[in-house]
């Protein structure tokens, strides 16, 4: 049986795996979205994740020992509430962003995108948590970070830019009921019932508003099958895993990570260069990770 403390650290690599994951994504997406529609897309992922995590399930189910991974009439109305609420939250996030990144450049999309990481600790003081120092000090850096990072146009605010503002509440939301829901049941049982509800909620606006083209979906099934299996599947599943034992504000800081790796996979597969201001804005997401790691008050008590 782990400590509380390990268990956290192991939780937290988690969290940075999928961070990975997500950032890398961003070539297999933008490939995707050449083929179809934003509710296409997401509809194809969420139900290709969904069968990827059963085949999973089932499998854990006859070989493994976790009793927590068979169905339960107990557990139903939690994993029903938790599935829902997630996948509402979810369906409305990834919608919004989706539909908005072809209005706005991807700068400034990925940096308002993120501002999650400051809705986040916002929205849990009004659940009566409070912030430590280390925290404070993380959200300040990380969010300068994103700017060196992402912003690399002054366009002016746009309409578009204001619905992006709300999918990164809708992102934080989300983090906060998957931090939630995942101590209470399965963490598997409550990514397939999230994505589940994420596909069947994505289907009808796919079918009436973009006429979905067979031959399309096939030409372009590389990218969609990697978004469903290693990205929805994936990295969704690692999320839920990882804020078993970890705080929400610390796991939104752990996830908006992504952004240096999508610069990454920019720079490796799509030939971009990186700036100094990119650079610098790498540093101060990776020093934000470890400052969150770091107890000052319990340093402080040490000097004094």
């Amino acid at each position: 049986m782990l400590n509380k403390k390990t268990l956290q650290f192991y939780c937290n690599m988690t969290l940075l795996i999928a961070a990975i994951i997500s950032g890398l994504s961003f070539v297999a997406q933008k490939n995707g979205m050449d083929f179809v529609g934003p509710f296409t897309f997401n509809t194809l992922r969420a139900f290709i994740g969904s069968i990827t995590l059963f085949v999973i399930i089932i499998f854990l189910k006859i070989f493994s020992k976790d009793k927590t991974i068979k169905f339960n009439k107990r557990e139903y109305k939690t994993l029903s509430k938790g599935g829902l609420i997630c996948g509402i939250l979810l369906f409305a996030g990834l919608s919004i962003n989706q539909i908005c990144m072809l209005y706005s450049s991807a700068g400034k999309a990925g940096f308002i995108t993120s501002l999650y990481i400051l809705f986040v600790p916002l929205i849990s003081i009004f659940l009566d948590k409070k912030l430590g120092k280390n925290v404070i000090y993380g959200i300040v850096l990380a969010l300068c970070g994103l700017f060196f990072l992402c912003f690399k146009t002054a366009n002016g605010f746009k309409l578009s830019d204001g619905f992006l503002l709300v999918s990164a509440i809708f992102f934080a939301i989300q983090l906060i009921a998957v931090g939630y829901f995942a101590k209470k049941v399965n963490p598997l049982k409550l990514a397939l019932a999230e994505f589940l509800v994420m596909g069947f909620l994505s289907l009808p606006f796919a079918l009436i508003l973009e006429s979905p083209n067979p031959d399309l979906i096939i030409a372009g099934m590389i990218p969609i099958l990697f978004a469903g299996v290693i990205v929805t599947a994936g990295t969704y599943t690692l999320q839920i895993f990882g804020q078993k034992a970890t705080n929400p504000t610390i796991a939104s800081l752990i996830l908006s990570s992504e952004a240096i790796f999508a610069t990454l996979g920019g720079m490796i597969f799509l030939n971009e260069s990186m700036t100094y201001k990119e650079i610098l804005g790498c540093i101060l997401m990776l020093l934000a990770l470890v400052v969150t790691q770091i107890n000052f008050d319990k340093k402080l008590r040490r000097i004094k």
